[in-house]
């Protein structure tokens, strides 16, 4: 009778713990463990199939990055599933993530949760595929390389939320990123294309695919990890690659009047890391005028984003000289347009149709029509490259027109502009970089630049 009784109070304190460290989380299963209905590939021509309630990936040589992804978006979500690859591969979870034909042909693009059983040991990392690169590595996160199991299954817990997403693998913390570029897309699992030295029908197998979409509050989980944030900061790729804030999104540090020695003292605002140019009726620098950095630039890369707001007018100018138009207007240099094209009339007019729209070479050549332009109230992102005497316009990831300055062609269309009367228009080795005060709301933010 002892023994019985020892027997039963054992399996009651076992089914009490058991019951205890049950998981009540409301899970919904993105796989059903038997088919890959609500799924789609993308990209490459890599294969997926499923065996043993398991999906598997399976490389392929002459095809570049494959994607199973849903067919539904997700936006706010926690996201739990185990993963086992082979030593030799590369791939990743995408989340938030999405195919536009007007992004690079529809390419898949957005953050990546990095699968890397290589030596370098970055699981659990956070990559933008076909956009910025690497947002979060694991250079300073010795735990959670440690924690990524070879040849054996793994568990990432994924949680975005708002303008935060963090990961854990195998319940070590392993990044944590502020970031608020793309807050929709669909979730998606990687082969990665591999060189033709790389052995193929080498497999990543991706099971218990299961997420939360409501009170995720309730289940969110707290992180020891600093925050990594890209709001008017270098991500890891830029730092590698030269990039420097242009802007500190802070102070007026680097930046003046265009007809002062110092910052304007109205007209401009700064706040919540957005430098704001208010609105004032819509002339030309007749408020706080036009801001220009002190320093002079010839060959660069420029990115900044931008926001505008309904019927508005600015833009960006480079090769700006100061010196010039002393009179009412604007400072006069080379400008990349921002412009609500809907409701602007300026969208019109201009002597080269279509050259004062978003993104044109104000007045001289029109932008690609078919941009890919954020409605108002969303950032866009505008990137202005110049080596040499070759420049090109890009908009949200588009190369949207190129030009060379001091060529006939650039000098004719010069001659039939606005600008003809200023003697070598746009042809100095150095100017200054400009933004634009045109009297309407317009704000800026992670402006950066890459100088030769």
């Amino acid at each position: 009778m002892k023994n019985l009784i020892i027997l039963l109070v054992t399996a009651f304190i076992l089914t009490s713990c058991a019951e205890s460290q049950k998981d009540d989380t409301p899970w919904k299963k993105l796989f059903d463990e038997e088919n890959l209905d609500g799924w789609s590939k993308k990209g490459g021509d890599a294969e997926y199939r499923v065996e043993n309630s398991a999906i598997i990936g399976t490389t392929a040589h002459n095809t570049p990055n494959t994607f199973l992804t849903t067919n539904k978006d997700y936006e706010d979500f926690i996201l739990e599933l185990d993963f086992k690859v082979h030593s030799s591969m590369n791939s990743g979870v995408q989340i938030r993530s999405n195919s536009l034909d007007d992004y690079m042909d529809g390419r898949v693009h957005g953050y990546q949760v990095e699968i890397d059983p290589s030596d370098r040991a970055w699981s659990g990392g956070i990559y933008d595929e076909a956009r910025r690169g690497w947002l979060v590595d694991l250079k300073e996160n010795p735990d959670a390389q440690k924690a990524f199991k070879q040849n054996e299954w793994n568990t990432y817990r994924i949680e975005a939320i708002g303008d935060t997403i963090k990961t854990w693998i195998n319940g070590e913390p392993a990044a944590h990123l502020i970031d608020d570029k793309t807050s929709k897309g669909f979730i998606a699992l990687q082969v990665h294309s591999i060189g033709e030295d790389a052995e193929a029908g080498t497999e990543v197998m991706w099971k218990n695919i299961k997420i939360l979409t409501e009170d995720l509050d309730k289940y969110s989980t707290e992180t020891p990890l600093e925050p990594i944030k890209t709001k008017n900061s270098l991500t890891t790729a830029e730092k590698d690659n030269g990039w420097e804030m242009l802007w500190d999104g802070e102070t007026t540090e680097g930046w003046r009047g265009a007809r002062l020695d110092e910052f304007p003292e109205e007209g401009w605002k700064i706040e919540d890391g957005v430098l704001t140019v208010l609105a004032s009726g819509g002339g030309e620098s007749e408020a706080g005028g036009d801001i220009v950095t002190k320093e002079l630039y010839g060959d660069f890369e420029l990115k900044v984003d931008f926001k505008i707001t309904e019927g508005a007018n600015s833009g960006i100018k480079y090769f700006v000289d100061t010196d010039l138009n002393k009179g009412p207007g604007s400072s006069i240099g080379l400008e990349y347009q921002i412009l609500d094209d809907e409701r602007h009339p300026d969208a019109k007019l201009g002597n080269h149709e279509g050259s004062r729209t978003m993104a044109s070479l104000y007045d001289l050549i029109q932008a690609n029509p078919d941009k890919p332009v954020n409605p108002v109230g969303e950032w866009n992102t505008a990137r202005i490259v110049s080596k040499g005497n070759k420049v090109e316009h890009w908009l949200n990831g588009e190369k949207v027109l190129e030009y060379e300055r001091k060529s006939e062609e650039y000098r004719q269309l010069v001659s039939e502009s606005k600008y003809v009367d200023w003697p070598n228009f746009g042809e100095a080795n150095e100017g200054h970089i400009l933004l634009q005060d045109h009297g309407n709301k317009v704000s800026f933010k992670n402006i950066k630049i890459k100088a030769e």
